[in-house]
């Protein structure tokens, strides 16, 4: 099944995302219009202590109004390695360092109207630094016992679906 792209509009270009809107021709001939959110995508990371707790941070998100809790995350900037990004959004928001970080699954958390991927990592052998939060970044770093994080999905605390699978494959 195949969607052919016959016409393109940017309709808006801001600094996290643009949205496009396109006219494609579907599989029996017919036509229809498509919107497309285009976004960098993101990393993310659970990092998990020796003590078998997970690294959360509860800030604020806007569009929600209210706080709530996530692994570290971040927007890829352009061409940025994801490997890379998830590393220094690790550091940046937690303090932490990690001896060790590996690759657990890349999302599509919205298919139907975005490109947008996100890469989740898992960290182990952290070693605390020191948080380095951008201009503007206000977050609280939480240690949960990495079961307590589950029970946390399971009773709603954590909606965010990054960190509902992040948590979940990382406590595998």
């Amino acid at each position: 099944m195949v969607e052919k792209e016959l016409s393109s509009e940017k309709i808006f270009e801001g600094k996290i995302f643009t949205i496009k809107r396109d006219e494609v021709e579907l599989e029996d001939g017919s036509t229809s219009n498509r919107e497309i959110v285009l976004h960098n995508g993101g990393s993310s990371i659970v990092a998990i202590t020796d003590d078998n707790e997970v690294l959360l941070v509860r800030q604020f998100r806007y569009a929600f109004g209210k706080e709530i809790y996530e692994i570290p995350a971040g927007k890829l900037e352009a061409n940025e390695d994801a490997f890379e990004c998830a590393k220094r959004e690790l550091l940046e928001e937690t303090g932490y360092l990690a001896q060790s970080i590996e690759h657990l699954i890349t999302i599509y958390p919205t298919p139907g109207y975005s490109n947008e991927k996100i890469y989740i990592y898992k960290a182990v052998g952290l070693k605390y630094e020191r948080q380095h939060l951008d201009d503007g970044e206000y977050l609280e770093v939480f240690k949960v016992p990495v079961q307590q994080a589950i029970d946390m999905i399971y009773n709603g605390e954590i909606v965010d679906s990054k960190t509902i699978i992040g948590i979940l494959l990382g406590a595998r």
